[in-house]
């Protein structure tokens, strides 16, 4: 069975996205631009991903069917640099979990985006809101109770240096026992592989740790769709879900028939602009699910009643 809009989103973010109907066809809601790369003999997708700031999961999604080791040379890969912004309040820092990525909102405007690394299936990153309790450079990691249960060899606390995972930054949530913060396993980011805790890239944490100060607001959502308007077109977003990423990583694809309703946050997100929706291009997204905006808009001058 497919999930509502509802049970996806939450009745206080379905409010936001209904209102979101009656924004302007002017108003941006993407950033960033959509790039592709030509691989050489030597590339590896998550080395690729690393160097444009993405994650392995949506760099494989973006490319499915490329070797992710051995990609060979010449190959065009789509990078999928360009986002939709997240339907939730845009302050402060913004967390959507299927995408594995993270927003954070400046207090001049300005929006920076990270690609993530989040909790695995039964450590899963939780869902609401919290802030930046504290901030700490070079931290020590200190394994909770249900890591030293999974695995009684851990030391009581790791200080800073190489063995630390961790990294070199954190931010601790006010949420006991979670932090976003680096990482000594880079190759981690992009995947399901922590207990709930947050990382980002070494060269990522650095920039994040000095953007965000204490007391900054985070929203963590689980929004598989995601759609907006960009200079008078709309657009809609679609990932795998959270529990595809792991079958993803290894060379599978999400199910088809799993394929997630788009249609009720398109028909609240374009509002009178509902008749310009180019319906079979929103099918091919919500079916194809390569995590990356596909413009589903007609010209102004073709409209169609919705399906």
């Amino acid at each position: 069975m497919r999930p509502s809009i509802l049970k996806l989103f939450g009745i206080g973010a379905l409010a936001a996205i209904m209102l979101g109907a009656t924004r302007p066809a002017s108003a941006d809601d993407l950033i960033g631009m959509t790039t592709v790369y030509e691989t050489r003999h030597e590339d590896t997708l998550p080395d690729i991903a690393r160097r444009f700031d993405l994650g392995y999961v949506e760099i494989r999604t973006a490319n499915p069917d490329i070797d992710p080791w051995l990609p060979g040379a010449g190959h065009w890969l789509q990078l999928p640099t360009r986002h939709i912004i997240p339907q939730a309040p845009r302050h402060g820092i913004v967390i959507n979990l299927p995408e594995l990525r993270l927003y954070y909102f400046g207090a001049k405007g300005e929006v920076r985006t990270f690609p993530l690394g989040i909790g695995r299936e039964g450590g899963e990153t939780p869902v609401g809101t919290t802030k930046v309790r504290a901030k700490r450079m070079n931290p020590t990691w200190v394994p909770t109770a249900s890591e030293h249960a999974e695995n009684p060899d851990l030391p009581q606390a790791v200080g800073p240096g190489p063995d630390n995972p961790m990294g070199i930054r954190a931010l601790y949530l006010a949420w006991h026992g979670y932090a976003i913060h680096g990482t000594n396993k880079p190759y981690s980011i992009g995947r399901r592989d922590s207990h709930g805790c947050i990382r980002l890239y070494p060269e990522d944490i650095e920039a994040l740790y000095d953007m965000v100060p204490v007391g900054t607001p985070v929203t963590v959502v689980n929004q598989p769709i995601k759609a907006g308007w960009s200079n008078g077109e709309f657009y809609v977003e679609v990932h795998p879900y959270q529990s595809d990423a792991d079958t993803i990583e290894t060379g599978g694809k999400p199910e088809t028939e799993a394929a997630i309703d788009v249609d009720d946050l398109v028909v609240h997100m374009a509002g009178e602009a509902t008749g310009r929706i180019d319906w079979p291009a929103v099918e091919r997204a919500k079916r194809e699910r390569t995590g990356m905006p596909v413009r589903v808009s007609l010209p102004d001058d073709i409209t169609f009643a919705p399906q």
